[in-house]
């Protein structure tokens, strides 16, 4: 019954796929959904590209093993809808539709005048594609293996495959209403699991009395790793959000701007509805777990393919198993269509040369940055939700100054820009593989990702005050006028 449900699920997916290929003509069409997409299927795509395998894995295994720390990754949501909207979403919007921008490097371009600022942003958010690329497809492979039984490998290349095969043809239009398709069926089924979870776990009162017998701190206020972890992800989850491309350059596809307003409402609804699932699979398989009526799991990742196996009634379980799968494809889509779009538009015109065939590069590059992902997640030895946060910080320490600074500021400068691109590029990549290969430990509840944004928003505004004296030559009237413009 699995198997049928999971098949109609990425049928329907496949037939979205198709129709978004016979409207996918242009460049525009590709990477940007030709700038029409209407309020609600952009924050039902927003809240997808999110969430994904992210949260309905790596995130239910955070809960399962530290507990509360976990939901201060999930606690912004709330700020961070808002906060994206007020920032960048206006500005990024009007940018786009004057400029005819397809990517987030064209707005820097536009922004500070600068071919060298739209290279290196795109070669920053090119490293941190590839490292989210690979969260996903780790995860897509193990809620594969568990739909089919394919086993963890061979499921990292059938998600591949299957998710290639839409967005080479179908583009970001295809991913955008493959979104909406699943984001409502997982708001659906994420509500019903909840319940179910509660219930196998004894209610609410049962699950707290199991976890505080064995490990009180895991449902303090502040988990399993304390007060400053905590506290360091809420940190970096709020301020990161503004610099996660796969948000901002949905802000180009918006066809009504001033239904932007209901935006942040929509989205957190979304989020709320489809993250019941995420904390109440984490706590009770815990419980469960500790109980002994659940075998002790191989890996924290597991939890929620396990419960759904030995829990959940098979057709509920069964949508929430495509559900979770099709989130993370459409999220792969995106990322597949930021980082080729870095690779067939931005990189050629920070070399100072004009992008040709800009849709069939585009799809070839698309095959390249998968295949890449693919092999990544083949040898990953580390959780997927630890991937997320390597990728998630890349993008908020290499973007968040540049970009969501930059864009309501006028005081910045290029100089302070390209600065504040290299250190987060340098520090990030740098010091996660140093604490990875425990060349280097951090002090307790402190994230690499923390200490790498707070550098690079330091660096920024201290190079933009060093060069203030050039700010006003770098803006172009016109982008002048939006920035100004409340």
């Amino acid at each position: 019954m699995r198997e049928l449900v999971g098949l109609a699920y990425f049928a329907i997916c496949a037939a979205i796929a198709v129709w978004a290929s016979r409207r996918t003509r242009t460049a525009d069409d590709f990477f940007v959904a030709g700038r029409g997409v209407g309020l609600v299927p952009f924050a039902i795509a927003a809240m997808a590209s999110t969430l994904s395998g992210f949260a309905f894995i790596g995130g239910t295994g955070l809960v399962y093993s530290i507990g509360m720390t976990a939901l201060f990754l999930i606690l912004p949501a709330g700020v961070t809808n808002t906060l994206g909207a007020w920032v960048l979403g206006k500005r990024m919007h009007r940018l786009g539709s004057a400029r005819r921008l397809l990517t987030v490097p064209d707005a820097l371009a536009a922004r500070y005048r600068s071919p060298a600022a739209q290279g290196l942003s795109a070669i920053a958010i090119l490293a941190g594609v590839i490292g989210y690329l690979a969260t996903n497809a780790l995860a897509l492979g193990v809620v594969i293996d568990a739909l089919f039984g394919t086993g963890l490998g061979p499921g990292i290349w059938i998600g591949t495959a299957v998710t290639l095969a839409y967005s080479v043809s179908g583009g970001i239009l295809a991913g955008i209403y493959t979104d909406v398709f699943q984001g409502l069926v997982m708001a659906i089924a994420s509500t019903a699991v909840f319940f179910v979870a509660l219930e196998a776990g004894g209610g609410l009162p049962a699950i707290t009395r199991t976890i505080e017998a064995a490990d009180p701190a895991l449902l303090g206020p502040w988990g399993a790793r304390g007060a400053m972890t905590a506290l360091s992800f809420f940190f970096v989850f709020a301020v990161g959000s503004l610099g996660q491309p796969q948000i901002a350059h949905k802000y180009y596809m918006l066809r009504d701007l001033p239904r932007l307003k209901w935006y942040p409402a929509l989205m957190t609804v979304a989020m709320v509805l489809a993250q019941l699932l995420l904390f109440s699979v984490g706590v009770s398989v815990k419980a469960l777990v500790l109980r002994g009526e659940m075998p002790a799991l191989a890996s924290p990742d597991a939890a929620t393919p396990q419960f759904l196996l030995r829990f959940v009634p098979v057709v509920l379980s069964a949508l929430v198993f495509a559900g979770v799968a099709a989130a993370i494809m459409s999220t792969v889509n995106s990322f597949l269509s930021i980082g080729a779009a870095a690779l067939t538009h931005d990189v050629p015109r920070a070399l100072g040369r004009q992008p040709v065939r800009q849709l069939r590069i585009g799809r070839v590059w698309t095959i390249v940055i998968a295949v890449l992902a693919a092999l990544l997640a083949q040898q990953a030895g580390l959780l997927v939700a630890f991937l997320g946060i390597l990728g998630y910080g890349l993008f908020a320490s290499t973007l968040v100054p540049a970009l969501a600074i930059g864009l309501n500021w006028t005081g910045a400068t290029r100089e302070g820009a390209l600065a504040s691109i290299a250190t987060g590029l340098v520090m990030t990549v740098g010091l996660e593989w140093l604490v990875w290969s425990t060349r280097l430990t951090v002090p307790q509840g402190i994230t690499v990702t923390g200490i790498t944004l707070v550098s690079s928003l330091l660096v920024f505004l201290g190079v933009s005050w060093l060069t203030r004296a050039r700010a006003a030559e770098q803006l172009d009237p016109d982008v002048r006028g939006i920035l100004e413009d409340t």
